[in-house]
């Protein structure tokens, strides 16, 4: 039996890593790109047109990085169990996992939202006009949020992915177990 777990890992890195790069070239590029359409009709359109080509490849890069994520975890199973700061760094982080799931679903939602029917006129991708309708104005106000909270959330989870490989050292599994089984002594 291996110990490696290269692809498990690589899977999951390279997963995390497209999913924050995207979301964050998504609010910075695509949607910088869409604010200076000259027609105020077609930005938002714009931006979902961007964003619709970026989907499938997120989509892959979040199946990856779950895929990926599980079977490192699975791996590691012992480790996220009896070792100090792993288990409390596994929830931690499979929360946030849970969270950015949601966001990037929602903003899915209400990017198709501000993409509906023959374009309304808007400032910017996540900037309604006085004359945007309220629905989709709404919308864009919800989204000028969450392009920044995916980026924000992805890049916890890669930071907490580093955090868990540094807790791989033999120095730290010695003294997490070591806590571990102290704290275990006296319960």
């Amino acid at each position: 039996m291996t110990t490696r777990n290269t692809l498990e890992r690589s899977l999951h890195d390279v997963g995390a890593a497209a999913w924050f790069g995207g979301s964050l070239m998504g609010a910075v590029g695509v949607n910088g790109a869409a604010d200076a359409v000259r027609d105020p009709k077609d930005r938002a359109r714009t931006a979902a047109m961007g964003w619709a080509k970026w989907s499938p490849v997120n989509a892959v890069a979040i199946g990856a990085h779950l895929i990926g994520g599980a079977a490192v975890l699975y791996a590691n199973r012992g480790r996220a169990k009896n070792q100090a700061g792993v288990t409390s760094n596994t929830i931690v982080k499979l929360a946030l996992t849970g969270a950015a799931l949601a966001a990037t679903v929602y903003s899915g939602v209400l990017g198709a939202k501000t993409a509906e029917g023959d374009g309304h006129p808007v400032d910017g991708a996540t900037d309604p006009s006085a004359s945007t309708p309220d629905d989709v104005a709404s919308a864009q106000r919800q989204l000028r949020y969450l392009q920044w909270a995916l980026p924000a959330l992805t890049g916890a989870i890669v930071v907490l992915g580093s955090q868990q490989g540094e807790q791989q050292r033999p120095s730290q599994i010695l003294a997490g177990v070591g806590t571990k089984l102290a704290r275990r002594a006296q319960d």
